[in-house]
């Protein structure tokens, strides 16, 4: 049997938030492989430029960057448009944007509900669904990224970890409607990164004591796995794939 590995060559992905963090990470191992990149970001606008720059440097026109609100409704059903208005295309979908913030029960805003639920679970099913008729002609992907969160609370995150439980399903029930045209996966990190604003030393500790390999994770791990399930795992769909360290295996 002759096994012949996906080749990106030609197609486009668009990454949400993929200008710094995990996003970015994720748009340069793609593009190592071949694909172009759609970069989207909210406010993080030069650090989604200078992305651009750097892969265009690479590959001349195999980068775009597209500003879009994630919570707008309007910007949900255009943002797709504006990539495929300038791409001709669209072959993978990485739902990768995200809010993440404790909400203590008795302090839970209507805001904070919107903002987490809107980023984690209605953006990645409103963008799927915009996508669908470009994805079902390319014979797409869809990646979402969860959280090992979804499946085990996290203190004190009351909205964020039912919002990523949310986008688990929808990973899921995606897979089930949309086969055989699109494949639909997820990625469910562990500790990978801490938050921007840090992260106090005996919280980490106490996280990485927990975590069987004992050590965080790098963004790169989460990018390989997205890049494995876009090009290498044609018959795999409807799977969340933790990249933690054996951290889910119980804690």
């Amino acid at each position: 049997m002759t096994i012949e590995a996906t080749n990106l060559d030609g197609k486009w992905a668009l990454i949400t938030g993929a200008g710094k963090r995990l996003g970015e990470c994720t748009a340069r191992t793609l593009h190592q492989h071949g694909a172009s990149i759609a970069i989207h970001y909210r406010g993080s606008e030069q650090p989604a430029l200078e992305l651009a720059t750097s892969l265009n440097g690479i590959r001349e026109g195999s980068a775009i960057t597209v500003q879009a609100d994630l919570l707008d409704n309007d910007a949900l059903n255009s943002l797709v448009e504006k990539v495929v208005g300038q791409t001709g295309r669209l072959d993978i979908l990485v739902n990768n944007a995200s809010s993440f913030y404790p909400t203590p029960l008795g302090t839970v805003t209507e805001e904070q509900w919107l903002d987490l639920i809107g980023s984690n679970l209605k953006a990645p099913l409103f963008l799927s669904q915009a996508a669908l008729p470009h994805l079902r002609e390319s014979k797409g992907v869809i990646i979402n990224i969860v959280d090992i969160h979804s499946q085990r609370p996290l203190k004190d995150h009351t909205v964020y970890g039912p919002a990523k439980a949310a986008l688990a399903m929808l990973t899921k029930t995606l897979a089930k409607d949309l086969a055989p045209d699109v494949r639909v996966n997820g990625v469910s990190p562990g500790a990978i990164l801490w938050p921007d604003e840090g992260m106090p030393d005996a919280v980490a500790e106490s996280i990485v004591k927990q975590v069987p390999m004992k050590r965080t994770g790098d963004p790169t791990d989460i990018a390989r796995t997205v890049l494995f399930l876009v090009k290498d795992a044609p018959y795999i769909t409807g799977q969340i794939i933790a990249v933690d360290g054996g951290r889910s295996v119980g804690w």
